[in-house]
């Protein structure tokens, strides 16, 4: 009856599904074992008629037009350009993220600030990234101590909030990627390619998945109905199933921890409503050296909607141990951690027809858009164009 089971109807799932069913002619199953379609990015109006993401925000950008032009068909899009401050002192100072050559006159002041221009626009030339790592390297004192002052003030306790690690352990291959921005744009993102679908992330998988050749089932766990038998036979509802199998979820819960648990870290949040228009001059801000949340998130900005009151999330980082209503957000990527993910990933070579696809199961971080297009590339190499 079914060409193929995907498993998961978020991004990677969605776009898969459709993919087959549209190009390929295939009947598709595409079972998810939350109640509503859309996965991490699913958002939803609130009882106050703010539209919320209900698992943190999700802002849409790309440099890939094939994304751009596959999601365009499915929605249009609210222009936005996504702007983070940093509150970088506990008494409320508060600076752009990426630290930029605005972030650098609010910290040292106009004068220090205008002299530390210069040295780094002279050393390294206007809208480019430099590495707080490659600045600690610079033979100029005050080039250092400005990296000192952004590793300080920016990443590092930032960093320790959001992955749970001391500071002496973090990896130096972390900290070489934090970036200073030699320019005044703002933006947190310089993707030619940015904004909110219009009308949100759930309009936009509802009108993605609307094709007869894809039957949706949410709230359906997909042990339910499909089974990994020892023997490298999938079963469909206790029947064997010959098809192509498209798993999204985890990989190490796909069979039963054999092998331990995959650490990850998951997400906390605290919705709160204020019956005033704003409760912070931008969409997000990262608390960068107080607070025990990482950031605050105002859904307004997002759609610029125009109601009296608002609402905002608090996002806490802690450890995933799997309990109940927790989710994998975050893969923790170290050799070790990546030997395990080798024994799931050759268990699941084991049986044939069966594709992993998406940051869960294949143990990796994707933004929205770099896994649609995963998906539509493992589309062309299943339709063979």
């Amino acid at each position: 009856m079914y060409d193929t089971i995907v498993i998961g109807a978020g991004f990677a799932g969605a776009t898969i599904a459709r993919e087959l069913a549209e190009r390929k002619g295939e009947k598709v199953l595409l079972l998810e074992q939350r109640d509503h379609i859309g996965g991490n990015a699913y958002d939803c109006l609130d009882e106050n008629g703010v539209l919320i993401h209900q698992y943190g925000p999700h802002i849409f950008h790309t440099g890939s037009k094939r994304v751009y032009d596959y999601l365009s068909r499915f929605t249009g899009w609210q222009v936005y350009q996504h702007r983070v401050l940093a509150r970088y002192t506990p008494e409320g100072g508060l600076m752009p993220v990426p630290f930029n050559l605005t972030s650098l006159r609010i910290a040292m002041g106009d004068e220090k600030g205008a002299e530390l221009e210069r040295k780094l626009l002279e050393q390294y030339g206007p809208e480019t990234k430099v590495s707080v790592l490659k600045l600690r390297e610079n033979p100029d004192p005050d080039i250092r101590a400005l990296a000192d002052y952004v590793y300080e003030h920016v990443f590092v306790h930032y960093t320790v909030k959001q992955w749970g690690t001391p500071p002496e352990e973090i990896d130096p291959a972390t900290i070489a990627r934090v970036p200073v921005f030699l320019s005044r744009d703002d933006r947190y993102f310089q993707d030619p390619y940015q904004g909110i679908p219009e009308k949100g992330y759930t309009a936009l998988f509802e009108k993605l998945l609307d094709h007869p050749g894809i039957e949706v089932v949410t709230g359906c766990p997909a042990e339910s109905r499909v089974t990994f038998r020892e023997d490298g036979v999938i079963t469909l509802d206790g029947e064997p199933f010959e098809g192509k199998v498209i798993y999204t979820g985890a990989l190490d819960e796909l069979f039963g921890l054999k092998y331990g648990r995959l650490p990850y870290r998951t997400l906390d949040f605290q919705f709160e409503r204020y019956d005033r228009e704003y409760f912070q001059p931008c969409a997000t801000v990262n608390y960068t050296v107080s607070e025990d949340y990482t950031r605050i998130t105002e859904f307004k900005y997002f759609l610029d909607q125009k109601l009296p009151g608002t609402t905002i999330v608090k996002e806490y980082s802690k450890a995933y141990t799997g309990e109940a209503g927790q989710i994998p957000y975050y893969a923790i990527i170290n050799p070790e951690n990546l030997a395990l993910y080798g024994q799931y990933k050759a268990l699941a070579g084991k049986y044939k027809g069966l594709y992993l696809l998406g940051r869960l199961a294949e143990y990796k971080y994707y933004n929205m858009d770099a896994i649609t297009l995963k998906a539509l590339e493992l589309a062309d190499q299943l339709i063979g164009e």
